[in-house]
């Protein structure tokens, strides 16, 4: 319910970017597509450019790792950090800063010893998130709270879904460890909000 009053948000949003400043863009001449008109519009509502994220600091979790891009793999998930003592954003969502919910990745643990997230689920609400991006500024969060929930029961819409507002996801895997599957049962997911 609730992507899709971010997403209607988001459409509305959209729709009314034209303002009384700009006229609205024409419809299509005829004998051509919308799809003409719909590439010609040009909104005149903008966003701060916000440059690449390059390094995740948690002091509250013993967290100072640089980040990897991470992408999609071919059952469409999102990738794993190629190694356990780094972290991942997924570049295919916002970057740290920017309208919706910028998703950073990290393992909980790897060849038996704590890997980066290791203490992630200890945050609590008010600790300090800060992403460092190649253009030399950063974008500080703070925790507004942390859940534990079945990876059976991701909660997909609330970690995912469409805002208008920056926000943070940091994401591991937690709970209990199946040695049949190899697999924790769980996630552990901190949300953030910008400072």
């Amino acid at each position: 319910m609730r992507a899709r009053f971010a997403a209607a948000g988001l459409v509305l949003a959209l729709a009314g970017c034209g303002g009384s400043t700009a006229p609205a863009p024409a419809g299509p001449a005829p004998g051509t597509t919308a799809t003409v008109a719909a590439d010609d519009f040009r909104s005149v509502r903008t966003y701060r450019t916000v440059a690449v994220p390059t390094r995740l600091r948690i002091p509250a979790a013993g967290v100072d790792t640089p980040l990897e891009r991470l992408g999609r793999t071919a059952d469409g998930s999102i990738a794993l950090p190629s190694r356990p003592e780094l972290a991942g954003w997924f570049s295919g969502g916002p970057r740290p800063g920017q309208p919706g919910p910028a998703v950073i990745i990290g393992h909980v643990d790897g060849d038996h010893a704590p890997a980066v997230f290791f203490r992630l689920r200890h945050l609590a609400s008010g600790d300090l998130v800060t992403v460092d991006r190649s253009d030399g500024t950063a974008a500080p969060f703070r925790v507004t709270r942390v859940e534990q929930v079945a990876k059976a029961q991701f909660p997909t819409d609330t970690v995912y879904a469409p805002d208008l507002e920056p926000s943070l996801r940091l994401i591991t895997c937690g709970g209990d460890f199946d040695r049949t599957s190899r697999n924790y049962l769980d996630n552990v997911i901190v949300f953030a909000s910008p400072v």
